[in-house]
């Protein structure tokens, strides 16, 4: 079977792909194929009931589905099933840490060190805090990486937190997790890590890592929207307290007094996203059978090709590092790139237009936005062709 047949086979397991159509917003979330698609409809149909509370049959085989998501997970990650809290998303994952753990420890003269590449979701929730905790900036490298040479010279015993980007949702850099571990414990600061772009394309290790947090959603790597993981070590999750309360997340409740669950339910109040968690599952065990390994390897390269042909042009200008992973940020000379987004629409090239939720990253590029394409296993070169004749055509409408 040819390279092109198997990437067509492939291809053909994504009902939201149609044939004239393509697809560079994988950054902003992934298409589903059909296995993951079959395993919510079943979920949500025949199987579907209650977890936890039901003693009747059906409550309980769902519940060992509800549960067993959450060791495949854990799997995932090279993590144990009581590190992993299910989340809405990763946003949720963060804003849990920052009213939880970050409530709790930090004080007024702490400090935080975000980088300058990031999410809004790993800037705000830290704005919110209050009794004074400042936020410092790490800044980037010249072709777009988080600066840990910066990074380590910035780094005092007043910080107590690291929050990065394991890849950059606009630049495709990847971060250094390990070595950025090392620099935040030398001081006694935790690292947390959105991983929402490193999920679906790169295997992932909670101890190789070694960082303390690490948050992504499932929507990214092929799964279902409103389900998302943090994860973080056991000794710190039993610690935090609860965040938010409500059914599911308690021991014992008296007018007088309430008691709460071990981690991680205490952190999920509230009947949890029981489909979405199954559906999850089965974007892992979907991913697992194609290989993280061809995920990295299958994106690094379109995004090198695609690289290679936009910089022979000499009216775009190319962001971020060359070896980027699987997402390529351009802006087309005299060409608002919201305008370019809406011509590529008319050629059937869907991409991403805009800040990308990175404002102070667009700031430090000079740019008030810029066009995005990014690549997922079903991607291939005809999407760039594609974009690359919808560009020739926007540049001749626009002169």
């Amino acid at each position: 079977m040819t390279t092109d047949t198997v990437q067509r086979t492939l291809k053909d397991q994504f009902p939201g792909l149609a044939d004239n159509w393509h697809y560079l917003d994988t950054a902003a979330t992934a298409q589903k194929p059909q296995a993951v698609i079959d395993a919510t409809v079943h979920a949500m149909g025949a199987n579907y009931a209650t977890v936890h509370r039901g003693v009747y049959a059906r409550s309980a085989d769902m519940t060992v589905a509800f549960e067993a998501a959450r060791r495949r997970t854990a799997a995932f990650l090279n993590a144990h099933e009581d590190e992993i809290v299910f989340t809405r998303g990763a946003t949720e994952s963060i804003n849990l840490v920052a009213q939880s753990w970050a409530a709790e420890n930090l004080r007024a003269g702490d400090r935080i060190l975000v980088s300058l590449l990031e999410h809004h979701s790993n800037i705000v929730p830290w704005q919110l805090l209050r009794g004074g905790v400042a936020i410092d900036v790490c800044p980037l490298t010249p072709d777009g990486r988080i600066d840990l040479d910066a990074a380590e010279r910035m780094l005092t015993p007043a910080h107590k937190l690291v929050a990065f980007a394991h890849v950059s949702n606009v630049l495709g850099s990847v971060l250094d997790v390990a070595r950025a571990a090392k620099l935040a414990h030398a001081v006694g600061a935790k690292l947390l890590i959105d991983g929402c772009q490193a999920a679906p394309r790169l295997a992932l290790d909670m101890l190789a890592l070694d960082c303390d947090f690490y948050a992504f959603s499932a929507h990214k790597l092929y799964g279902p929207t409103g389900i998302g993981v943090l994860w973080a070590r056991k000794a710190i999750l039993d610690a935090m307290p609860p965040w938010q309360g409500g059914g599911s997340m308690i021991d014992k409740v008296t007018f007088e007094k309430t008691t709460f669950a071990p981690a991680p339910q205490r952190f999920e109040a509230g009947t949890p996203n029981i489909v979405e968690a199954i559906g999850m599952a089965a974007a892992m065990d979907w991913l697992a059978g194609i290989g993280l390994d061809r995920a990295e390897r299958h994106e690094r390269e379109l995004a090198a090709v695609l690289r290679a042909e936009l910089r022979k042009r000499n009216d775009v200008t190319v962001f971020g590092p060359e070896d980027g992973l699987g997402i390529v940020s351009f802006a087309l000379d005299g060409v608002h790139p919201h305008d370019l987004g809406t011509i590529l629409d008319e050629e059937g090239v869907a991409i991403r237009a805009g800040h990308h939720c990175a404002q102070p990253l667009m700031e430090h590029l000079g740019v008030p936005a810029t066009a995005r394409a990014s690549f997922g296993l079903y991607s291939d070169e005809t999407d760039i062709e594609a974009l690359l004749k919808g560009i020739e055509r926007t540049r001749r409408i626009f002169g």
